[in-house]
């Protein structure tokens, strides 16, 4: 990856129809850091992941997106929903190299056989979806991810659909595979968030409040006392603050 990995920081505020999502958000993305981003369901998480990647969020944004170099976003972001979205006609291979069809590149084979065989899919590359489980087509959606080389990653809780073994292995292939680019992780899971990233917020009640996240290197060992112990201290937060 050549391109510039930038650092961004979203101000502003969003709503619909009278509602407001969040006010006076202001939050910053490290350039090439792992960023999280925790809290209930419904209060704008994904929206915001879908703002950033320039989608449809069905909501009044009222604010900007700075980067630390100067370059809009369009064009140097992937982003991975909470559904797979996998072409169901389409096989695993064609679907993890999709993206550099649709921009009229050829996919590197090398790369997309690696890349599926990483995620433990190799037997299953020339499969259409609806032959998977549904880990199994989480799986081939972070695949797909893989396959992209752009500096910004957004990660809508990519191991949610995975058992606890398979979501350990993914956590560490994705560190592994997107180096240091510039992620922001959206997750239910306190420990998710504690091993992976350099920082972390709390999206609720309409604001963002950053909370204290543990020293590199990432991921950071399951084992590590000091994951525990903040894991622990970020679960009892986020219940006081939903509670």
């Amino acid at each position: 990856m050549t391109a510039s990995v930038p650092s961004i920081t979203v101000r502003g505020s969003a709503g619909h129809d009278g509602t407001m999502l969040f006010d006076g958000l202001e939050m910053h993305i490290g350039a090439g850091q792992w960023t999280c981003l925790l809290g209930p369901s419904g209060v704008g998480k994904s929206t915001l992941l879908r703002l950033l990647a320039g989608l449809d969020t069905h909501v009044d944004f009222n604010g900007t997106l700075e980067t630390s170099d100067g370059i809009p976003l369009a064009g140097r972001v992937s982003y991975m929903a909470q559904s797979d979205l996998l072409l169901p006609w389409a096989t695993i291979c064609d679907n993890v190299g999709l993206g550099s069809r649709l921009r009229g590149e050829k996919p590197n084979l090398e790369k997309l056989t690696k890349v599926i065989a990483d995620v433990g899919l190799g037997d299953h590359a020339e499969k259409r979806p609806g032959q998977l489980s549904g880990g199994q087509r989480q799986r081939a959606a972070l695949a797909r991810t893989l396959m992209e080389d752009t500096p910004v990653v957004l990660l809508d809780e990519p191991f949610s659909s995975l058992d606890a073994r398979t979501s350990f292995d993914m956590q560490e292939l994705v560190a592994r595979h997107l180096g240091r680019r510039t992620i922001l992780l959206v997750t239910h899971d306190p420990g998710e968030a504690v091993r992976l990233c350099h920082r972390i917020y709390i999206l609720k009640q309409g604001r963002v409040d950053q909370v204290e996240s543990l020293a590199p290197p990432f991921p950071r060992d399951f084992a590590d006392p000091e994951v525990f112990a903040r894991q622990s201290a970020l679960m009892a937060r986020i219940r006081e603050d939903t509670g």
